[in-house]
């Protein structure tokens, strides 16, 4: 990691940082960071889907254990939990956090100041978690931080519903994207997650970020430093269409992509208003959903 330079710094140096954080503060005011595109004012306090205005809100920073191995690595994971989200899952395992009763207002010095404290602390990261509806707002902490010294790899750990319009606003910035992949199936993305056009919209997201870093890259001790990680919960009665999902990684992202097939789904939030979210996975579901990557030539990596 000693001679890993990310991206954000040479577009510092460049002036260019600058420039992309006026384009995306910019956009807020009329809003079109994520596929919503609600087009509200929020630089006037104006919401939208995700609930949020100008100012953030930030639920916790600390250092993560609890992520996938090449993040964590012996000191963790800096992650800097985002309240609000632009999705709206029945079954969120963090609800309090993305409905917005976690969390506190928080500056971009202050989100500066977080990531310095972690980079202090030893983190081998940055993580942004559901940071999709703040971006502009962090590339503003993120100029700020990298004037007083910030250096370390950027991970955006987002829902997979992403503009391709802001995603290439990042290009250059974030060095490990680490979408969801949650649904193959439209009319199950709208009835769980309250969105519409998920399964193209998060394909197209995932082959741009895949564009932009590629394949995970680790250090010598196996940390990450830049690339894709894809997160892939399976769910139910394979209600996230996990065939579909293992079969266009393969074939249209790349059978070296790092998948983290998980199985700790549990019902939780509103998911025992549907009876078919309103139990826990069966080994042999988990069982079928490995042997699914498998076959498309995926070695998934587990997380329970």
């Amino acid at each position: 990691m000693e001679n890993f330079k990310p991206g954000y710094l040479e577009l510092l140096e460049k002036n260019t940082l600058k420039k992309k954080v006026q384009e995306g503060i910019n956009r807020l005011e009329a809003c079109d960071i994520c596929p919503h595109e609600c087009g509200v004012n929020r630089l006037e306090l104006e919401k939208g889907f995700c609930r949020t205005g100008k100012d953030m809100m930030v639920a916790s920073y600390s250092p993560h254990f609890g992520e996938e191995r090449p993040l964590v690595g012996s000191r963790g994971s800096g992650t800097i939990f985002f309240s609000y989200c632009n999705l709206r899952c029945v079954y969120c395992q963090n609800y309090d956090i993305s409905s917005g009763l976690y969390g506190k207002k928080a500056t971009e010095d202050d989100v500066a100041d977080m990531m310095l404290e972690l980079q202090e602390m030893g983190c081998h990261n940055i993580n942004f978690v559901t940071p999709t509806h703040v971006v502009p707002q962090i590339l503003k902490s993120l100029e700020i931080a990298a004037t007083e010294g910030l250096k370390l790899p950027l991970v955006y750990n987002c829902g997979g519903y992403e503009s391709l319009k802001t995603l290439k606003l990042l290009e250059g910035i974030i060095d490990i994207y680490m979408p969801d992949f949650k649904y193959t199936d439209e009319k199950k993305a709208k009835k769980y997650s309250g969105i519409d056009n998920y399964p193209e919209t998060a394909k197209r997201a995932l082959k741009e970020m895949h564009r932009q870093v590629g394949d995970l890259v680790t250090d010598e001790k196996g940390i990450a430093l830049r690339g894709l990680i894809i997160r892939h919960l399976v769910l139910p009665e394979d209600l996230a269409g996990t065939e579909e999902a293992m079969k266009f990684i393969g074939e249209e992202i790349s059978s070296d992509s790092f998948v983290n097939v998980m199985a700790q789904y549990h019902p939780a939030y509103k998911a025992h208003d549907y009876p078919e979210l309103s139990r826990r996975l069966y080994m042999r579901e988990y069982e079928d959903a490995l042997e699914i990557a498998q076959k498309y030539g995926i070695i998934p990596s587990r997380k329970f």
